[in-house]
């Protein structure tokens, strides 16, 4: 098998990836290699919702915010205080940079960065480049790698991470135009590899996006919170969530049998009035909550239901909702509707008027909402666990890094938008750790093992997991599923012809042996304890979470340490 030598390897070319390259360049490392399937696939290039949140430290206007103060927001019962100080310490300087690489993150005349409150959040730190932004956020990032020089391969799937006593080693990877193998020789990995999306069917994940958590489980690292995902709705025809003003307008929730027999089952289920309101809700509170289940979170209920009894399910901005009128919303729906302008006659006049993007990024796809319905279901959006990593997002496999959604530092209720900051902050504390590690190649002889694939029909699994482990889990369910994973990837074959579908299988099968492991152990406990859910191959245990750490904050100290760090690495 063919060889190449990079100190340094990083996978993915979404904001994670794409920043992690950037910042090591910048930071001089000089054996840097990118490795891609695609360089336009992943979530980050193709997915966003009305308008995409980026979460960040406030930079606007009169109310207080800090960086303890957000670091305490993101350090949840489950949610490790190392890594929340690190996103909040890290929140400025990230976005800043984004915004300075050419991201168009809205101002106001005098060029403060004004903000919203999105979910999960305490004060108005939310902003938005509209519906795309972390696409802007990958275009912005690539054309830096690029102007950096940075080494690409692109068409490579990652297969396999290779360590021995002293951690990662080298990453196979598969040529996918070639059909061969590549073995890549290195001494710190960064796996950027997105959310695990292919365990699912129902989802809002692009197609393009799979994940390759398996990858760094198999490799012998830790889950954390794995049982923690985010739900919504989300429309089918194009996988993008229908969150926010999509919401906020308030359309017609409408199911259809097989005989195209329409009946507006909110209305009929809650009450014309309740209905209005909690439609209105879905737009703050887009994700299925449990704590949310008397509230906003029964439309999703509702709306599962109803596809389980065969039904499709739209919503309809041509006409208005049974029962609408703006003073049959609650006040505060009211006020929001008339400071937005947007109290038109229908929900689709009312979209335009708040949002129009929203409207154009459907036609873009050839959905044109003011002449028909959109179809939607509750999706799997967004995996709140991952890969456990350390305040420097390294897992416990020496070299081995895990950053974005693939990294478990989001917990169970994690503001909207913290993602898109946690791409920026877990890459450059991955980036900045790797360049003082001093880790070198290894020159020990690394023999080729095969690579064995699992039997099975993926489709089959991602569907049973959708019906017995979403928003809505089955024990039992839960159980049976396991044993048929286990049982799949026993039964192993060689190599074969169909290696990309095969490789992504055994991915798939490896994560969702460990995100069902976590699920059964959660289902155990009572209400939700405190403490991060580990999983350590197939089990799972509730551990403390690591507290926020103590940190000095004088500056005469801090000063003469950092020049003393700054002499000791020009002498080396």
């Amino acid at each position: 098998m063919n060889e190449i030598t990079a100190r340094t390897v990083v996978v993915g070319s979404g904001c994670a990836g794409l920043n992690a390259a950037d910042t090591l360049a910048a930071l001089g490392e000089k054996s840097l290699l990118l490795v891609t399937e695609d360089m336009n696939a992943g979530t980050s290039r193709n997915t966003g919702s009305d308008k995409q949140t980026y979460y960040k430290l406030s930079l606007a206007g009169d109310e207080g915010d800090s960086v303890g103060a957000l670091a305490h927001d993101l350090h949840y019962p489950d949610v490790n205080g190392d890594t929340a100080l690190c996103e909040a310490v890290a929140s400025a300087p990230s976005f800043l940079k984004l915004a300075s690489l050419g991201v168009p993150f809205p101002t106001n005349e005098f060029g403060e960065y004004v903000g919203y409150q999105t979910d999960h959040d305490t004060r108005r730190r939310a902003t938005s480049a509209g519906p795309l932004t972390s696409k802007y956020m990958t275009e912005a990032l690539e054309k830096s790698v690029r102007a950096r020089g940075v080494s690409i391969l692109d068409h490579a799937l990652a297969a396999r991470v290779v360590t021995d006593e002293n951690g990662v080693a080298a990453l196979d990877v598969y040529l996918t135009e070639k059909k061969e193998f590549l073995r890549v020789r290195c001494a710190n990995l960064v796996l950027c590899t997105g959310g695990p999306a292919h365990i699912y069917r129902d989802r809002v994940y692009p197609e393009s996006q799979h994940g390759m958590s398996g990858l760094a489980l198999e490799a012998g690292a830790a889950g954390a919170n794995l049982d923690c995902w985010q739900y919504g709705l989300a429309s089918v025809k194009l996988r993008w969530n229908v969150s926010g003003s999509y919401q906020q307008v308030v359309p017609r929730y409408v199911s259809e049998d097989d005989q195209g027999t329409e009946r507006e089952f909110l209305a009929d289920a809650l009450g014309e009035k309740q209905a209005l309101a909690l439609t209105f809700l879905k737009g703050y509170q887009w994700p299925f909550d449990e704590s949310k289940v008397p509230g906003s979170s029964q439309v999703d209920i509702l709306v599962k239901q109803e596809n389980d009894a065969g039904r499709r399910v739209y919503l309809d901005y041509r006409q208005n909702p049974r029962g609408w009128a703006l003073d049959n919303l609650p006040e505060e729906a009211k006020k929001y509707l008339e400071n937005c302008g947007a109290v038109q006659e229908t929900p689709f006049l009312r979209l335009k008027a708040m949002n129009g993007p929203a409207i154009q990024l459907y036609r873009d796809h050839c959905i044109d909402l003011e002449k028909e319905m959109l179809e939607i279901r509750v999706c799997a959006q967004h995996h709140n666990g991952g890969i456990a990593v350390d305040a420097d997002w390294q897992t416990r496999v020496p070299g081995l890094y895990v950053c974005g959604e693939a990294a478990g530092t989001f917990g169970r209720k994690r503001p909207g938008g913290t993602a898109l900051n946690s791409t920026q902050a877990g890459s450059l504390r991955a980036a900045k750790h790797i360049m003082k590690n001093n880790r070198t190649v290894s020159e020990k002889n690394l023999p080729f093992e095969p690579i064995l694939l699992p039997r099975g029909d993926a489709a089959s699994f991602q569907t049973e997991m959708t019906r017995v482990a979403a928003f809505q889990r089955d024990k039992n369910g839960m159980e049976a599923l396991k044993k048929k994973v286990e049982a799949a990837l026993l039964q192993s074959k060689p190599e074969t012809e169909n290696m990309r579908e095969g490789l992504l299988l055994k991915d798939m099968l490896l994560t969702q042996k460990a995100v069902l492991s976590a699920m059964l152990c959660a289902a155990e406990e009572k209400g939700n304890p405190p403490g991060v859910l580990m999983t350590y191959g197939s089990e799972s245990r509730r551990e403390p979470t690591r507290p926020m750490p103590e940190r000095d904050l004088w500056f005469e100290r801090v000063w003469k340490k950092c020049r003393e760090e700054q002499e000791h690495g020009s002498d080396r």
